[in-house]
């Protein structure tokens, strides 16, 4: 009788990612910004500010606004 290991974690994971890999996923990993860090939120005050108005404003809330109205 064949000596079975115990699973560990890791091994689990593999077997995920190799689950996954199979459908034809690929694993992607993205850094992003922490909105809890020191500055965020002024600096996305700032950033807020120079768009207030802009054509680039005006155009990225056209889009959200259809896509929230997209399906009714």
């Amino acid at each position: 009788m064949p000596l079975t290991l115990p699973k560990t974690h890791q091994d689990k994971f593999q077997r995920y990612r190799a689950s996954r890999k199979a459908r034809g996923l690929k694993l992607l990993r993205v850094w992003t910004v922490d909105p809890h860090a020191p500055g965020f939120a002024e600096e996305a005050r700032r950033q807020a500010l120079l768009l207030r108005g802009s054509p680039e404003e005006v155009e990225a809330l056209a889009f959200i606004e259809s896509a929230a109205d997209f399906g009714d």
